[in-house]
């Protein structure tokens, strides 16, 4: 009966949901409310049925038909997201010779921000004294590692330049499939040959090529609709994964980690500075960017996916921002799966150094620090835009560094908490890359990203 009723009051939660959207609530306060609602309701659950772990279970599995069914859905569009951004990329830019430059630039704010947010979890790791050994393990984190020594056959077991070589699609169906943990630069980097090929074409062929031109706006234009439906039901899929996250928490496993989740927050609040650093070295004004950022970082940290944020990514910089639309198209689609400074910079980094000491490797060491900063920005590489890509980053860093898995399990209790921030910093780092770019190639329209009337709200991008 307790299961029933528990539900009938989930339910009532997502009509509420439904009756704001009604009303025309604003998305993004829907969609904290959502985040609200689920850490309220999560923890209610949590305290009426913390005696009993079957009940729990039972509601959560049914909770979870909108949580994991939202994940799910963001998942689908991972692929399709990541192609069709990229090969439009290479169809509305301007010139052949800007395309190289193009995505020079954007690789390059990428990896080198990353190796920068290596460093802050590093210096931020050390500043806390955080010591891996103190982590408490209870059942949930204990399945967490065992699913993980499972899995980590096919990732940790290679070397570091067998890692690098796995990057490369050998079969681009498997790619497009997702069967392979490396899929997503696979598929960059598929989508790269195809936009280099179509240059070629225009270049020869322009009626083909222009074909082809029009068929992949089209697809772009279907991708974006099926994301906006997907986006819709953000504010439901986020209640329900809160209440998840909250319900099946360890209280305790919190309480002896929170001092990581402070240090954690630290370092992407710095990161967030130096990315605020970087834009004033190019003549932006940070507060102007925030103010334009703020719709797209707000969505990324409630929903923990920068791909479900990619088409407010885009159009921020390329509307509200005055970045070009190719090099929108390019810094967004390459930030999806490479050099994110959260997930693959900041979290690996922090992981590696609390475990480091236990296995003999010396922090004092320059080496060490060139080591770990090193590999954590290769790795880097090929990261997925929906959660779960930090384990995988951490689980090539700690592969690469000959590092014991278990200190990844250890963190499923806080996974959810920090993986809002260190999701915001990702799409951040995007955004950045796309107006440095921009900057740098003198097509960054200040007039739009100086005119505080020219916004992006997800109210516009989902009608």
């Amino acid at each position: 009966m307790s299961v029933i009723i528990t539900l009938l009051v989930f339910i009532a939660g997502l009509v509420f949901l439904n009756q704001l959207a009604k009303k025309h609530t604003k998305y993004s306060r829907r969609v904290f409310i959502g985040l609200g609602l689920g850490i309220v309701f999560g923890a209610i659950i949590q305290l009426l049925f913390q005696s009993d772990s079957s009940t729990t279970e039972t509601i959560i599995d049914w909770i979870s038909i909108v949580g994991s069914g939202y994940v799910s859905l963001l998942q689908m569009l991972v692929t399709p997201l990541i192609f069709v951004s990229l090969v439009r990329a290479f169809t509305t830019v301007q010139g052949e010779k800007n395309i190289g430059k193009i995505g020079g630039n954007v690789l390059t704010v990428l990896i080198v921000t990353v190796a920068i947010a290596s460093l802050i979890g590093f210096m931020t790791t050390l500043l806390f004294n955080l010591d891996g050994a103190t982590l408490v393990q209870g059942e949930d984190e204990m399945a967490r590692i065992a699913q993980i020594k499972e899995s980590q056959q096919e990732i940790v077991g290679m070397t570091l330049p067998q890692q690098i070589l796995s990057f490369l699609p050998t079969n681009v169906f498997e790619d497009f499939a997702g069967l392979r943990p490396t899929s997503n630069i696979g598929v960059v980097i598929f989508a790269t040959f195809v936009g280099v090929a179509y240059l070629g074409i225009a270049r020869k062929d322009p009626e083909n090529a222009a074909i082809f031109k029009k068929a992949m706006d089209t697809l772009h234009s279907i991708v974006s609709r099926i994301v906006t439906l997907v986006l819709r039901v953000a504010p439901y899929g986020i209640f329900a994964l809160m209440t998840k996250a909250i319900a099946t928490a360890s209280f305790e496993s919190l309480l002896n980690m929170g001092i990581f989740v402070i240090a954690a927050y630290v370092a992407i609040i710095i990161m967030f500075i130096i990315h605020a650093l970087i834009l004033a070295g190019f003549k932006v004004s940070p507060a102007q960017f925030f103010k334009k950022a703020w719709n797209a970082l707000s969505f990324a940290f409630t929903s923990r996916s920068s791909a479900g944020a990619l088409p407010l990514t885009i159009a921020s910089q390329s509307k509200a921002m005055g970045v070009d639309e190719a090099t929108a198209n390019f810094s967004s689609t390459f930030g999806l799966s490479i050099g994110q400074n959260g997930c693959a910079g900041i979290y690996p980094t922090m992981l590696a150094v609390i475990v480091a000491p236990t296995v003999g490797m010396d922090l004092s060491d320059p080496m060490v620090w060139l080591s770990i900063i090193g590999i954590v920005t290769i790795s880097s590489l090929g990261v997925a835009g929906v959660g779960g890509g930090a384990t995988f980053a951490s689980l090539i860093v700690f592969g690469s560094l000959g590092l014991p898995v278990e200190i990844i399990g250890l963190m499923v209790s806080i996974e959810p908490i920090i993986d809002m921030g260190r999701t915001a910093l990702n799409v951040n780092d995007s955004m950045v890359a796309g107006v440095v770019t921009a900057r740098r190639m003198k097509t960054l329209d200040d007039s739009i990203l100086k005119d505080p009337q020219q916004q992006v709200s997800p109210e516009a991008e989902l009608g």
